[in-house]
């Protein structure tokens, strides 16, 4: 008997392929993995787009106008450095909207969080609140602000 699996499934109104496109152009070891056609569809358009982004698999599934992705769910990116995060934030903003403290939101409504992978340590050891309020007043995160924070 093989064993269950999980992974994440985003509803897109009609351009999943693009997305999971985008998506792979992105991240290390990410690729398309199936793709099923949309019957009847003259286009040739996408039902269901399969893809993995960093051993993680996902779904994009052309469902129509029905339901919206909202930033209820994101897509959390841990980084190491400064430029990683520019590029990762810029790539996702084109055509999207940022939001506050590392999230955005892509132009096919996908909700991302890109955060530096010390935010978390510099957070536990800021017994002060300095590296929280730090972020809190960011859009893009910023590690070398979010450092000097920590440091007071």
């Amino acid at each position: 008997m093989t064993a269950p699996t999980v992974s994440t499934c985003l509803w897109y109104e009609a351009n999943a392929q693009e997305a999971a496109t985008l998506y792979c152009s992105l991240f290390p070891d990410a690729r398309i993995t199936a793709r099923m056609p949309q019957i009847g569809d003259p286009q040739g358009r996408a039902f269901l787009v399969e893809f993995t982004l960093m051993g993680q698999a996902y779904t994009a599934m052309n469902g129509g106008p029905h339901y919206k992705l909202n930033p209820a769910a994101s897509i959390m990116v841990m980084v190491e450095t400064q430029a990683e995060v520019d590029r990762l934030w810029d790539a996702l903003l084109e055509g999207g909207q940022e939001s506050r403290c590392g999230w955005l939101t892509d132009r096919f409504g996908l909700s991302w969080q890109i955060i530096p992978r010390a935010l978390p340590c510099l957070m536990k050891a800021d017994k002060s609140g300095r590296v929280v309020q730090a972020m809190m007043g960011m859009i893009k995160l910023d590690i070398a602000a979010l450092e000097a924070a920590a440091k007071g």
